[in-house]
């Protein structure tokens, strides 16, 4: 992407993928250590196959071990924890990643509750977002990570500035607010029942748009020259009968007149999560060997 307001999230994304396929060379040769990650798949979902398919040829393309686990979407809860206790056990794994969404029937929180914190590479774990809100060394949601790597690779030191979340999820908007207080930014989160929600989002100098609607914030909401990171994945009609496009919960074409730098949907925030999971689980390996942990 040649225009310069454009955060290119493929790039970072290759850039970061680059670096991790380096440590984990260096893990092998001085350690003999090789960062596994396990992923399991229930069900048939197509999207869910496409991500899994994704993350297994990243991981490998790091020169990290991947293993796939796959059950029906008729697979009973029990036998779902019984697999991820095994994963557990196995020191060949050293990060576990369920894919979501689960079929119905199979409680989620349940699940993710069974898996074992420090292996627990989604950061979505109990004792993960305890730690990350306490200011606590976390394995931490991959999502929030990748926005708050591309922000400090843009803005650099991100102390004083003021930043405002649209968006109050336990993946994004939550975790997100403990990673920028803990880069000394004044913090507001806004959702659907705040106030005048416009005059909230042009006071920020960094605004993160993680609410799930469609071209939700317009270029109005936006002060000149603030950040835009652009979270949203809707899939809204094309003009092309029959087809979609995906956009983000920013109107884009209004927001980069106005925004100093944003992130484009697709192609902004969305390459990052698979490659900060891969990174998640190069940390969570090293930690399990009492490794230093890798600046990344």
């Amino acid at each position: 992407m040649t225009d310069p307001r454009i955060i290119d999230g493929k790039a970072f994304a290759e850039k970061l993928r680059a670096s991790l396929t380096q440590i984990v060379t260096g893990l092998k040769q001085d350690h003999g250590l090789v960062p596994g990650l396990a992923v399991v798949l229930v069900g048939e979902d197509p999207a869910s196959q496409i991500y899994v398919r994704n993350k297994a040829k990243q991981t490998a393309a790091c020169g990290m071990r991947s293993f796939e686990h796959r059950l029906p979407a008729d697979a009973s809860q029990t036998a779902l924890l019984s697999l991820v206790a095994q994963l557990n056990e196995d020191p060949a794994v050293h990060g576990i990643l369920v894919q979501l969404p689960l079929p119905a029937g199979i409680d989620e929180h349940a699940v993710i509750d069974a898996i074992n914190p420090a292996k627990d590479v989604d950061g979505f774990h109990v004792v993960n977002t305890g730690r990350l809100a306490t200011g606590a060394p976390a394995l931490t949601p991959c999502t929030p990570l990748g926005c708050l790597m591309m922000l400090q690779d843009r803005l650099g030191d991100l102390s004083g500035m003021e930043a405002v979340i649209v968006g109050r999820s336990n993946i994004v908007g939550k975790p997100m607010v403990a990673l920028l207080l803990s880069a000394n930014c004044t913090v507001t989160i806004a959702h659907s029942r705040s106030r005048d929600l416009p005059a909230i989002c042009r006071r920020a100098d960094i605004l993160v748009a993680a609410v799930g609607r469609p071209e939700m914030i317009r270029g109005d909401w936006i002060r000149p020259g603030a950040t835009v990171i652009d979270v949203g994945i809707n899939r809204v009609p094309s003009e092309t009968e029959g087809k979609t496009r995906l956009v983000g919960d920013v109107a884009f074409a209004e927001a980069v007149a106005v925004a100093g730098a944003i992130t484009p949907v697709p192609g902004g925030v969305g390459p990052m999560t698979i490659a900060v999971l891969l990174r998640n689980t190069v940390v969570a390996a090293c930690r399990q060997h009492g490794l230093p942990e890798p600046a990344i």
